[in-house]
């Protein structure tokens, strides 16, 4: 599909403006995450539970 001069440059403002308007609040979320306490527990646990619930769904097809 090949996409006109106009609308590559139209798709080009689009993207430039999400990036103006995200980008304060991207900084803000980066530098609030760069502070906050890791909690490791709190991601592997969930993670830990659902690879050991695939593996039994597929232990039972077998």
């Amino acid at each position: 599909m090949d996409y006109g001069v106009w609308t590559k440059i139209g798709l080009a403002a689009v993207a430039l403006i999400i990036l103006v308007l995200w980008a304060p609040g991207l900084k803000k979320a980066l530098q609030q995450s760069q502070e906050a306490e890791k909690d490791w527990k709190g991601v592997l646990i969930p993670i830990g539970v659902v690879v050991l619930f695939v593996i039994l769904l597929i232990a039972m097809v077998r």
